[in-house]
């Protein structure tokens, strides 16, 4: 009788421990977070001011912040962020309104951009910037130069970084806008 009992005890024993392994093993493998950037420059500027370096936007590039707006919309963005300028902030303000989430302001020239990597990971994220700052940043969230500063009159670039795990994958699109002048 003691050699059944001691028989069912380690059976129950060998039972309990392989199911933590098993534990262990399914705990093991980890779904990599999936981190979506959309790169856009700011929409047209007011150009009659060449002093000017903090100018709003023109008509057109009112119409063309509602249009990247309509683009946006099916995208489930978790957090916009612009450079402090009155052009990209104007830029930002429909689809930050429409998807009601506040945006963060970030400086391209003082970002770590690995901490920002962090704070973004697993998330979608519109970030708004210049003709210089956006192909810069993009470059550094992919790891690589792969994009040169934008020409002063293209403001229909769309970036869109994709990092999952150590797997980075960029596409470059461009929009047109018919907006009124």
């Amino acid at each position: 009788m003691k050699v059944i009992k001691l028989l069912i005890f380690a059976f129950l024993f060998t039972g309990i421990i392989a199911c933590k392994d098993d534990q262990k093993l399914s705990d093991a493998y980890v779904e990599p977070a999936v981190s979506t950037y959309y790169f856009i420059r700011h929409a047209e500027k007011i150009r009659s001011n060449s002093e000017d370096i903090d100018p709003e936007l023109s008509q057109k590039g009112l119409g063309r912040a509602m249009h990247w707006a309509e683009i946006l919309n099916d995208v489930e963005l978790d957090a916009i962020y612009s450079t402090d300028f009155e052009r990209t902030t104007m830029t930002a303000a429909p689809t930050s309104v429409k998807k009601e989430i506040t945006v963060q302001y970030y400086d391209p020239s003082n970002i770590d951009i690995e901490q920002f990597k962090m704070d973004n990971l697993g998330k979608n994220v519109l970030i708004v910037g210049h003709s210089n700052s956006t192909p810069d940043l993009v470059n550094k969230v992919l790891g690589e130069d792969k994009y040169d500063a934008m020409d002063d009159y293209d403001n229909g670039s769309l970036f869109i970084v994709q990092v999952t795990g150590k797997n980075v994958s960029a596409n470059r699109l461009n929009f047109n806008c018919n907006c009124p002048d």
